[in-house]
């Protein structure tokens, strides 16, 4: 039997039902049929042998139940709409009340409200988009004391530099200062062109490339001792995004000098072993089946979690979702990070149990495009930072204590 859509099929039973109703019965009429569904209805050409009784009524038994099966699918898409634009609407209502809540509460009350339990619930549940940036600077804080004078001399001095490159391709400074900083500014220009390519704002001609090449310009000139990384174009972005301009490298420039972005991104392989160790400790205790399986196919948590914590989330989720946990990581700090990493190993765990070192690999470097925001979430509460009676802080204060232990009993150190 040949397929057809269901407007077509929904379309012919009309029109075939006036027809009837207005002849009082089928006439033999040379048409063209609006499907090859209405073939079934039609009588034969005067030149073949016409349809018997049985056949005939066989075939509308055949289209009654294909008109209605298509009737059935309809509705039942019909209230899938329904429902999703419900829930979506009650989705809105939640967000406008929340908003309500943070600008005339919580924000006016910031200092003496952010630790209550019930603004941590709400935090929890994600951040409103109008109120995001505003919480995330002040959760962020400014311990480095910048302002936005500060951001214009170093932008100042970044635009110099450009200026000096683009005439002489080199600067007043030594031959090796001068490669280092013409190859961080090298590579800021390419990490900008694949920020967030689907967006089509951090691109050449975009509303975001200027701005976004101004923030990372000035942070290199800000801290030469760290320069630019591969991955700092993201994060930057992200808060460009939220955030006026001069706000913007306020909270990057803090933001980066935690000490978790700071190990990172100055590649500190001791410090970030230490990270990986207090993960794993973690990984084991929630997800013992996976982590073997892991351990077997020769996976560490260096192949997944560099990228993870370098670009806190926003190249491996959908930028929605990396936003949500930018909302508690504002609120929790390092910790939630490795707890992220964990809820997204738990979310996946059947489908990842079923690769090997290669596939695995991959599937964490990109994570579906899919992920859904409540189903991480729900994953990531059932996690628990605790292992033997210890926190994520005593689990990795005690691998720190290991690590200067080590150093004071090595030979160099006593000698010395």
């Amino acid at each position: 039997m040949t397929n057809a859509s269901e407007p077509d099929l929904l379309l012919f039973s009309q029109e075939y039902e006036a027809k009837v109703s207005k002849s009082g019965q089928r006439k033999n009429l040379e048409f063209e049929p609006l499907s090859t569904t209405a073939l079934i209805l039609e009588d034969r050409p005067a030149n073949l042998p016409a349809k018997s009784e049985e056949e005939a009524q066989r075939h509308r038994q055949e289209y009654d139940e294909m008109v209605a099966e298509a009737k059935k699918r309809e509705l039942k898409e019909a209230q899938k709409k329904k429902k999703q634009m419900k829930e979506r609407f009650k989705q809105e209502e939640s967000i406008v009340n929340a908003m309500v809540v943070w600008n005339n509460e919580i924000l006016p009350n910031w200092e003496s409200m952010r630790g209550t339990r019930r603004v941590r619930d709400l935090w929890w549940q994600g951040l409103p988009p109008n109120v995001r940036g505003k919480v995330w600077s002040l959760a962020i804080g400014n311990e480095m004391n910048i302002t936005s004078d500060l951001y214009e001399i170093f932008l100042s001095r970044a635009k110099e530099r450009w200026k000096s490159f683009r005439e002489t391709g080199s600067e007043m400074e030594s031959d090796a200062d001068s490669a280092d900083r013409e190859s961080s500014l090298d590579l800021i220009k390419l990490d900008i062109s694949r920020t967030f390519p689907p967006l089509f704002i951090f691109q050449k001609g975009g509303p975001y490339h200027d701005l976004l090449h101004s923030v990372l310009g000035a942070y290199t000139c800000y801290r030469p001792d760290v320069g630019y990384v591969q991955g700092m174009s993201f994060i930057a972005a992200v808060l460009i995004l939220n955030l006026e301009e001069a706000e913007a490298f306020i909270a990057f420039t803090n933001l980066l000098n935690k000490p978790c972005q700071m190990a990172f991104f100055r590649v500190d392989h001791e410090l970030m072993l230490k990270y990986f160790a207090a993960f794993e400790v973690f990984f084991e205790e929630n997800l013992p089946r996976l982590f073997n399986h892991f351990k077997s196919s020769n996976l560490t948590p260096d192949l997944y979690l560099i990228d993870w914590i370098f670009t806190l989330y926003t190249k491996s989720l959908p930028l929605d979702v990396a936003c949500r946990v930018w909302d508690v990581f504002c609120r929790d700090g390092e910790e939630f990070l490795f707890r992220t990493g964990l809820g997204i190993l738990r979310l996946y765990e059947e489908v990842l149990l079923q690769m090997d070192f290669i596939h695995i690999a991959q599937f964490l470097t990109r994570l579906p495009e899919d992920t859904p925001s409540e189903r991480l979430f729900s994953c990531i509460a059932n996690t628990q930072m605790i292992s033997g009676n210890r926190k994520w802080t005593q689990v990795f204060n005690a691998l720190l204590k290991d690590k200067e232990m080590e150093k004071s009993s090595s030979p160099t150190v006593k000698n010395s």
